[in-house]
């Protein structure tokens, strides 16, 4: 059984709810080989008091989810806006953030079909999502807080995964691509992306429509929201303009702007909320 190493990344794209409240998460690093398919995944396990509820948050990365509920299974598309998840008393789930690349493969076609929607599992024709959620569930349904109920949840999830067979030259390239804008803050333009490997900006454009059902120019500016979202979450007194400076924008209103549009929250509204 391969050893899905326990991570606790900065999870910038997790806003939380309004009360800055948040279920215990465990995050775990994929599995050797899987590394180009998986970026990650991630167990959820929440116990909230009888009538009472909380609205998770989150600015998802440019990329498709596996989603197994005790109660559901779906794969998750690229959301645009702002995610919102509800829980209400126990519940858990297992979670595979995927790869760019892993996308097309798993719906055996263009990522513009799924992006801001979802489907259920037993309809992705690459995966048998009834048999995948049983096994899951299985394996997690008697101690869902157990780290070794979640590898073993994880390796029945790889083991489907594994059965895609290798990422192609085009989704290791998409993989790419979206690594260099979300690790390099100087990227500020789709020109720059374009000149870093070497292709037309309307072939880029195709590619990442195809592969990930997204602009180049919404990565650009969705990293930018995760990094403004971790600066506005110090919990002190939050100097706006010059964090609009530090993020490329021309002034704070193109900044304010952008962050309400997508969240519905202005950037100094965000910062005010309990973290």
């Amino acid at each position: 059984m391969p050893d899905h190493r326990r991570i606790d990344p900065t999870e910038r794209a997790h806003l939380r709810d309004e009360a800055g409240y948040t279920p215990p998460i465990f995050r775990y690093a994929p599995g050797a080989g899987m590394e180009d398919l998986v970026r990650r995944y991630w167990v959820p396990v929440s116990s909230l008091p009888p009538g009472t509820s909380t609205v998770q948050r989150v600015l998802q990365y440019p990329v498709c989810l596996l989603v197994i509920s005790d109660s559901y299974a779906i794969m998750v598309g690229p959301d645009t806006g702002l995610g919102r998840q509800e829980l209400a008393g126990e519940g858990w789930a297992v979670g595979a953030m995927l790869q760019p690349a892993a996308g097309a493969m798993l719906l055996d076609g263009p990522v513009t079909d799924l992006t801001d929607d979802r489907v259920a599992l037993d309809d992705v024709s690459t995966l048998d999502g009834a048999a995948l959620a049983d096994r899951v569930r299985a394996a997690l349904e008697k101690a869902p807080a157990e780290p070794a109920a979640h590898r073993a949840a994880i390796d029945v999830l790889e083991a489907a995964l594994d059965e895609l067979g290798a990422v192609d030259e085009e989704g290791m390239l998409v993989n790419r691509i979206v690594e260099y804008v979300e690790e390099r803050s100087e990227v500020q333009r789709v020109g720059q992306v374009c000149d870093r490997f070497d292709l037309a900006e309307r072939t880029l454009q195709r590619l990442t429509a195809r592969r990930i059902g997204l602009s180049p120019k919404w990565l650009i500016q969705r990293r930018r929201l995760h990094e403004a979202a971790e600066r506005l979450r110090t919990g002190g007194r939050v100097d706006l303009a010059a964090v609009a400076a530090e993020l490329g924008y021309a002034d704070q209103a193109h900044f304010t702007r952008d962050f309400r549009t997508v969240t519905g929250l202005t950037p100094g509204g965000f910062a005010r909320e309990p973290h």
